[in-house]
């Protein structure tokens, strides 16, 4: 796995990993609840905020099957409800001046092309667009990060995805992904994920959820991954496309909260620490006297035995005393020294 994920000038690692709120369509196609979404991601600590740009002529045909999990056709819906180029302009601008990383999803190489003259910092390609080779390719030439989702796929055509992403010299990322809306736990696989790290070495790794909590994400990091992307809704209730798969900001505070304590427990050296020094010394044992016990008299188990605290003979270290001698009398419950025996 790549070391760190460069983008908009911050390097993302293990040490700190990228937590992106996918804002997605639940703002409604309203300019006024994505500022708000942006304040929330904010507020809760995401590092990135993500929209979509959809062209739904562009992307789609309009006689698209319809997803099981919403009533309208997507292409109607986005018709009604997709953002302008204007107003991911002006969302770019807000991001800049609220220190949060504007991110956007094109659906098509037009909307791609549109999204690169408003100069944004990198591209986030979803799951349906993965094998969409032709496209892939054109958006390499721009010379900006990528991060691609994988669901819906097998590891063949990440492979192959894989390939055309190593010719960039930006940093690239492939993100584990589910796409089932809402998702089936059995079918997560989170261990994919270490497996994705093996097989990709010049891409970092992360997750794309699709569940509509939090466990999974956080477990994410917990097995490498270094970006997780998580959508966000202002309301529960509302009835688009990824309500099933969605969460509020409370839910994702409370997630980047433990995302934030995770990323600096998973350390992977063994030490005794500075506070815990004051500590072993009373927990662990040493060899103490458990009878009165008179000089020249045999150590044997009967007379010796281990004890807190630990700032004696540590208690390993009971067979190298057994059969000596006792150098003077000593009481009961005494911790001993080496200078204690013949």
């Amino acid at each position: 796995m790549a070391n760190y994920f460069l983008l908009n000038k911050i390097k993302y690692s293990k040490n700190r990993i990228m937590i992106i709120a996918e804002a997605c369509d639940n703002h409604f196609g309203s300019i006024e609840k994505a500022f708000k979404m942006v304040d929330l991601a904010k507020k809760s600590g995401a590092d990135i905020i993500k929209f979509q740009h959809h062209i739904p002529d562009e992307e789609m045909l309009k006689k698209v099957p319809k997803s099981k999990n919403f009533k309208i056709s997507l292409y109607n819906f986005l018709k009604k409800n997709a953002l302008k180029l204007e107003d991911h302009y002006k969302l770019k601008k807000y991001c800049e001046a609220k220190k949060i990383t504007y991110l956007c999803t094109p659906f098509s190489l037009k909307a791609a092309q549109e999204l690169n003259k408003i100069k944004v910092c990198g591209f986030k390609i979803g799951s349906g667009e993965m094998s969409d080779h032709p496209t892939l390719k054109e958006i390499i030439k721009f010379k900006k990060p990528i991060i691609i989702s994988t669901g819906m796929s097998v590891v063949k055509e990440i492979n192959e995805t894989y390939q055309i992403l190593k010719k960039s010299k930006k940093s690239i990322a492939l993100m584990n992904c589910l796409s089932e809306y809402p998702v089936n736990y059995r079918d997560l696989n989170l261990k994919f994920i270490s497996k994705m790290k093996e097989m990709y070495p010049q891409a970092s790794i992360g997750h794309s959820d699709h569940t509509n909590d939090i466990f999974s994400t956080i477990s994410a990091v917990s097995l490498g991954a270094i970006i997780v992307e998580k959508h966000v809704t202002l309301n529960k209730n509302n009835n688009g496309p990824d309500k099933d798969v969605s969460i509020n900001f409370e839910e994702f505070s409370k997630m980047i909260y433990q995302i934030r304590k995770l990323e600096v427990a998973l350390g992977d050296k063994k030490f005794i620490h500075k506070n815990e020094w004051s500590i072993r010394k009373w927990a662990h044992r040493s060899i103490v006297t458990i009878e009165d016990v008179k000089k020249n008299q045999i150590v044997n188990l009967k007379n010796v035995w281990s004890k807190r605290p630990g700032i004696g003979i540590p208690s390993k270290h009971i067979p190298k005393i057994l059969g000596k001698k006792f150098k003077r009398d000593i009481k009961k419950n005494e911790i001993l020294s080496w200078k204690d025996f013949l």
